[in-house]
């Protein structure tokens, strides 16, 4: 049963956490591993004449997000709703919020979200398109909103509450799985929920990742991020012990900031050819005094895609063992170096292993792949069938030559 969390943040303003912890979805996005669960944030704010409400949760959970917002206020005297991004998991709740609140308040998002919102719910009436760096005074705070496009959405904003220093971030800063505390006071919750920041940050921002350096930037030469207070995102965890962490956090994912000794090996072994080379490769990068962290396709296992792309950014290297499948990568294999690609696209090196029956073709086909991509191919070898006393040499020296690299 989802916990709903109604959380006091501020007594002036009064500042409101509306937090809902979704333990029933899977897949978020119809795509992305989430065991570990996500939470849905959103937030309310009474100031003088004036009660704002920053964003929702998803429709599923909109019956619980009026209840939790009646606690609090009768949603009729909502004056605002600000909205940072359209995506469903955060303005789902938002038909049953305006109509209890009487159609009465004044939407405010951008441009972009102001066609997103007609087109997914048919709200039209009563939404005001801000500009980039405009500012709106409600009551005794000033609201200035700031335009992020592509984190993740080109409709993507946050809001800067100038006298508080307060972020609301939406998906910005966000993260995965359900913490037991809300806020960053609790550095044993911080560790464990800074890995499922990761996997977030490269499954649902990755594609742009980008537009996290250069927001970060824009944001920078604003002068907000030494000063800010409080970060409110819209999943995972409040930032108000050290807000500047999550900022920096953010930062070493999208530039893919490498943990020393951790190599990523990633292979599928339909019969135990392919994890032959593979447990070489290993061997010789643990005698050289690495870390090799190992994800396996097999027929007892299938690891999540949405762990393993969160593992590439603090990685140093990677290594990708494949066999030829119907003259084409394993589909397992294909499958993740595509995600990876797309998501995870680093100035990495990359040692290739491919495995073969009667023709060798996956070993090319991901050679190929990387070269296209921002990931330095330093070697493919391919081995046919068993893994003979002189793969075992090319596999050592091809190991070798993958630290070579990571030296210069």
């Amino acid at each position: 049963m989802p916990k709903v969390w109604i959380e006091k943040l501020l007594d002036e303003p009064e500042l409101y956490l509306l937090r809902i912890d979704d333990d029933q979805v899977k897949y978020f996005e119809a795509t992305w591993d989430i065991p570990e669960g996500i939470t849905y944030n959103a937030y309310l704010m009474k100031t003088d004449n004036a009660v704002v409400l920053f964003d929702a949760w998803k429709k599923g959970y909109a019956d619980k997000f009026l209840e939790a917002l009646s606690s609090i206020i009768d949603p009729k005297d909502i004056t605002h709703i600000i909205v940072h991004h359209t995506e469903p998991d955060h303005s789902g709740a938002l038909p049953k919020v305006l109509e209890a609140n009487g159609y009465k308040a004044k939407i405010i998002g951008t441009a972009f979200a102001k066609r997103l919102l007609e087109s997914f719910y048919g709200i039209k009436e009563n939404v005001h398109a801000v500009k980039d760096g405009e500012e709106l005074k409600i009551g005794n705070r000033t609201l200035k909103f700031i335009a992020l496009p592509w984190l993740h959405w080109p409709d993507t904003m946050i809001t800067y509450l100038v006298e508080d220093k307060i972020i609301f971030s939406c998906d910005a800063w966000g993260g995965y799985s359900i913490p037991e505390r809300i806020d960053d006071s609790d550095e044993d919750v911080v560790e464990r929920y800074l890995p499922y920041a990761t996997k977030y940050i490269v499954t649902v921002i990755g594609h742009y990742r980008k537009y996290i350096m250069e927001n970060a930037e824009k944001i920078k030469k604003l002068g907000i991020v030494d000063d800010v207070k409080m970060i409110l995102p819209g999943h995972g965890l409040i930032w108000r012990k050290n807000p500047q962490r999550i900022f920096e956090y953010y930062a070493n994912v999208g530039l893919g900031t490498p943990k020393k000794g951790k190599i990523l090996v990633i292979y599928d072994s339909m019969y135990g050819f392919v994890e032959k080379s593979v447990r070489i490769a290993i061997d010789e990068l643990q005698k050289l005094g690495f870390k090799p962290v190992v994800y396996k396709f097999t027929d007892k296992e299938a690891p999540a895609v949405s762990e393993i792309v969160g593992e590439v950014p603090d990685s140093e290297a990677l290594v990708i063992g494949a066999s030829t499948y119907e003259a084409n990568i394993h589909p397992r294999i294909r499958y993740t170096l595509y995600e990876i690609l797309d998501k995870a696209n680093y100035e990495k090196p990359v040692l290739i292993l491919g495995t073969f029956g009667w023709a060798g073709v996956a070993g090319r086909e991901i050679g190929a792949l990387i070269k296209k991509s921002k990931f330095d191919h330093v070697d493919t070898i391919e081995v046919k069938g068993r893994t003979t006393a002189e793969d075992e040499v090319k596999i050592r020296d091809g190991v070798r030559e993958l630290v070579k690299r990571l030296r210069k």
